[in-house]
Order: C-alpha cells, then structure tokens, then sequence
C-alpha cells in the first residue's frame, strides 16, 4: 500500500465530475488524486504552489551562499569601489 500525503483524497472519475467542487471542499489543502486506489497526483491550491516554489528557489540560494562562504574573501574599503 502507498503512502497518501494529504487529508483529503478522491477518485480520478469523481475528480472528472466537478473539479471546482473538490477544490471548493478541500478547502485550501492539498487533495490526493487517486487512481486504483493508488496517489497518481496531487491537486494543491495556487497559493500553496506559490509558495512551495518560493521555498524551493529559497533553499536553493541558501545553499549557494553557503558554497560561496567557504570561497577567499577579499577586503575592501567603500572609498575604493
């Protein structure tokens, strides 16, 4: 049996009936889409996308900043930019 990462779960054919009721109910929070019983996706609000992609893009500058900390610094003084 697989996981199901989310509350709330409904079928592919009941999902086909009325999208915009299973968006409506669900509320805000993610909806596992199932097929056979199984997760085949996951139907998440637009907001939450949003936000999911600006932590990604967060995550991923941090870890260049944190290469970049181990490089040489070089010190400067303002009046000599």
């Amino acid at each position: 049996m697989e996981q199901i990462l989310s509350r709330n779960s409904i079928s592919i054919s009941e999902l086909k009936k009325n999208p915009a009721a299973v968006i409506d109910a669900a509320d805000g929070e993610p909806v596992a889409v199932l097929v056979h019983n199984k997760p085949s996706a996951y139907l998440v609000p637009a907001e939450t996308y949003r936000s999911m992609l600006e932590q990604l893009e967060d995550a991923e500058l941090t870890a260049l900043v944190r290469s970049r900390a181990s490089e040489r610094t070089v010190k400067v003084k303002l009046d000599d930019l």
